[in-house]
């Protein structure tokens, strides 16, 4: 365990709200930990037109206003997802609203898109030097009458600033929005999406992340919609309402979307789904329950070209990254796999 790690233990002395505002404030002092190891040539793969010199990227949720991407690029991620931003700034549902299950290992958050805005979020993106990935993660107002409105809003005020756009339709913490996942509502929200895209000069990849209490038959729906519309791929998944029966923690009843190691089998097997499902080639990317290099292999041998971590960092520490990264390789190279590309879908 790093000093790093030592530090951010200790951080739950306090509230989880309160540790995690501690900890972007460290970050933006210029305290966070800078990864010494080399990049692995193995682990360089492209995700959606994007290049990745390792597959470990930083979820949305952990730098919701853009003030850290570069700090958690040098503790060793691969690409920082910074968000959700909505077009106006947002408190959030009512405190507590964070919860660490400790005994889980896992979170339970109902923030509710709490954020500063489009303005403040595009100010921060437009001061960076854009050494590395960095992507924004866009939703909608609690209270907008024109929610698929807010989404073209902060696809069109980011644009040219944010390496990739992740469209957000999957919070439990939001009323209604895992409603834009039906295929009507799908239908009109890409295609607004894809009208704006075409008046806009450049090119960014363009994601949508989705639940993982998803049907059955609704991966392949997805699926159809979102290559119909020109999108790059799908982060498979966000948090899940669901509570499995092995939580010990007595908070385990709390409201809001619960993530963490919990969450692992749920969203590799709708990752597994979408892959099957996915004829159309978009890249898939894992998110849910990753903590170490052995959880990332198994979600890229379920289909997923990248993962995501956010909730595990909690717990093992902000020098997780590399220690992934590391382990990983070293699968990989185990299994007889020259590139992380051919371990996809392996399983």
């Amino acid at each position: 365990m790093t000093l790093h790690d030592t530090l951010a233990r200790g951080l739950h002395a306090f509230d989880a709200e309160t540790a995690h505002g501690l900890t972007i404030t460290g970050l933006k002092l210029g305290l966070g930990p800078r990864a010494k190891d080399p990049e692995d040539p193995i682990l360089t793969i492209e995700v959606g037109g994007l290049t990745l010199t390792n597959p470990i990227g930083l979820a949305a949720g952990f730098d919701k206003n853009a003030e850290v991407p570069d700090a958690m690029l040098a503790a060793g991620f691969g690409f920082v997802e910074c968000g959700t931003v909505t077009p106006l700034r947002q408190g959030g549902n009512p405190k507590p609203r964070l919860f660490r299950l400790s005994e889980d290992r896992a979170v339970i958050n109902r923030m509710g898109f709490n954020n500063r805005g489009l303005g403040p979020f595009a100010q921060r993106l437009a001061r960076r030097k854009r050494r590395g990935l960095v992507g924004a993660n866009i939703g909608a107002n609690k209270d907008s009458t024109d929610r698929v409105g807010d989404y073209v809003a902060g696809l069109t005020r980011l644009w040219g600033l944010a390496d990739w756009f992740t469209v957000n339709i999957s919070s439990p913490n939001t009323p209604g929005l895992r409603a834009l996942q039906t295929r009507e509502a799908l239908q009109d929200l890409l295609g607004r999406l894809a009208e704006a895209r075409r008046s806009l000069a450049g090119h960014a990849p363009v994601f949508l992340k989705v639940a993982p209490d998803l049907a059955d038959d609704e991966p392949a729906t997805i699926l159809e919609v979102a290559a119909a519309h020109g999108l790059q791929g799908i982060i498979v998944s966000n948090t899940t309402l669901s509570r499995p029966d092995s939580l010990k923690s007595p908070l385990k009843d709390e409201a809001g979307g619960l993530s963490g190691p919990p969450l692992m089998t749920l969203s590799t097997q709708m990752l597994a789904r979408f892959h099957e499902a996915n004829s159309q080639g978009l890249a898939l990317i894992a998110a849910g329950g990753v903590a170490s290099g052995a959880d990332a292999y198994a979600k890229i041998r379920a289909g997923a070209r990248a993962v995501q971590l956010y909730s595990a960092m909690v717990y093992e520490g902000p020098s997780l990254p590399v220690r992934i990264r590391r382990d990983l390789a070293a699968l990989l190279r185990a299994d007889g796999f020259a590139t992380l590309g051919q371990a996809v879908g392996a399983q």
